[in-house]
């Protein structure tokens, strides 16, 4: 399953830009949000205490914020669940935006951006990783009205990749907390890739999802939440962030006022 020929067949990013308007002529159609091609978050998937030896992966470095051995998965996902990209590479102390900020697609995304700013392509994420024109995170401390009701559509958009993080592992149950990997962080994150390759073929040929496994675990909205900038001071922040306030502020007067 993580031979490239089989990985990169069945999971992988649009490869070009009619895929992306595919993607984003998808998610018009169901949420009425323009500019959206995927969703992407991350998600805990427990590992036993790994034995390294390695300097730059020593054992405490898996333990998460909620004191349990893990590897922080990062998932993007379409409007149908369909996973387009996995990165099952980090220790569970690593944070979301750590992963983002090293990902491929954070570099390919942003580099759509740069080419043409007006051809607009974005993910959507929650407060813990930072709003750029290739990634919109909802807006904190919104205003009652239109910024409330952009927040409330794109966190229902967003709630697709908590979804498809549900459906995974409810599929896949080896990945849910309480199982936990008995393998070390290099098997365990190919056996991810392989549940994850599992999970699209299932869409694909449009398997059922089995009864669900009830499981107590919180849902990370994004506790490391960015603060809000003021309007005044926009001009002081960085730029991409200047930019993705005002694509934010666009969407917000042309799809929310009513």
């Amino acid at each position: 399953m993580n031979q490239p020929q089989i990985l990169n067949n069945w999971i992988h990013f649009p490869r070009n830009i009619e895929e992306m308007q595919a993607l984003r002529t998808s998610f018009f159609q169901k949420y009425q949000f323009p500019g959206v091609i995927g969703c992407v978050d991350c998600t805990h998937i427990s590992i036993v205490a790994p034995h390294t030896d390695d300097p730059e992966f020593p054992e405490y470095i898996y333990v998460n914020r909620k004191n349990y051995h893990s590897i922080n998965v990062q998932l993007i996902c379409d409007s149908n669940l369909k996973i387009m990209n996995v990165n099952a590479q980090f220790p569970g102390s690593t944070h979301d935006a750590n992963i983002w900020r090293h990902s491929q697609i954070s570099t390919l995304m942003e580099n759509i951006y740069r080419r043409d700013p007006q051809n607009v392509f974005f993910l959507l994420g929650d407060s813990g990783y930072p709003t750029r024109p290739w990634l919109l995170t909802p807006i904190q401390n919104p205003t009652a009205g239109p910024e409330e009701r952009f927040n409330d559509r794109l966190c229902s958009i967003r709630a697709t990749i908590e979804r498809c993080n549900g459906v995974l592992k409810n599929r896949f149950r080896c990945l849910l907390k309480h199982r936990v990997l008995h393998y070390s962080p290099t098997v365990a994150g190919q056996i991810i890739n392989s549940c994850c390759v599992l999970h699209n073929m299932c869409i694909a040929n449009n398997v059922p999802e089995p009864p669900a496994e009830q499981e107590n675990e919180d849902i990370d909205y994004g506790i490391y939440a960015v603060e809000n900038v003021p309007a005044e001071n926009i001009g002081r922040v960085n730029p991409d962030l200047a930019a993705a306030r005002v694509l934010q502020q666009n969407i917000i007067d042309n799809h929310f006022r009513q």
